[in-house]
């Protein structure tokens, strides 16, 4: 190995605490500063990304301090209940009222027995068809009226199943009330 003649630098002083050329000894606990950096950043960012996913879901998560307050519960108002009408003799002629239905069930050609027996009971009918879809499963009497309620109630009660829904206008334009079987209807006789 080569040896190089010694000069003013291989001498150090002794009061002097260096190692190398420009490091000093390390202090005592430096090394907790740096993991308490890290424990603070990571803190950070899982509370962070709590937050935004509390932000971004509507959910509360189950944290406390990321909850949304609840908000009260209103008891709903009561609502006024019609009065079915069951009787079609007693439509006032002047309302002019037409009813369709339309066969949402896989039976085939139910449309039209329903439609036959409403128009047999003197039911304002309108029309018979199937409808776009042959997977449905609840029945429903569709009005566009408010005052169309109690016929709709009627109907129901006349079918012996569904329910009542209120519609816009343009949703079943050609009659007043639609009626939408499902695959819940038993024709009479079943």
């Amino acid at each position: 190995m080569a040896s190089y003649p010694k000069d003013r630098f291989d001498e150090q002083p002794d009061d002097v605490e260096r190692v190398g050329a420009h490091r000093g000894p390390k202090r005592r606990g430096r090394g907790w500063i740096g993991f308490a950096w890290a424990l603070l950043a990571t803190g950070v960012l899982v509370f962070g990304g709590l937050f935004a996913l509390s932000q971004y879901l509507d959910d509360d998560l189950g944290i406390p301090f990321f909850a949304t307050p609840a908000e009260p519960v209103s008891t709903p108002e009561p609502v006024e209940t019609v009065e079915p009408l069951t009787d079609p003799a007693t439509i006032d002629p002047e309302r002019a009222l037409t009813i369709d239905v339309l066969n949402g069930s896989p039976e085939s050609a139910l449309q039209t027995s329903v439609f036959d027996e409403l128009t047999t009971a003197g039911w304002p009918m309108g029309s018979a068809a199937p409808a776009s879809a042959r997977d449905i499963e609840d029945t429903y009497v569709y009005y566009s009226n408010p005052d169309d309620e109690d016929v709709a109630s009627g109907l129901v009660s006349t079918l012996g199943v569904g329910e009542i829904r209120f519609v816009e206008p343009d949703v079943f334009p050609a009659a007043e009330l639609t009626i939408v079987l499902g695959s819940d209807y038993l024709p009479s006789g079943e």
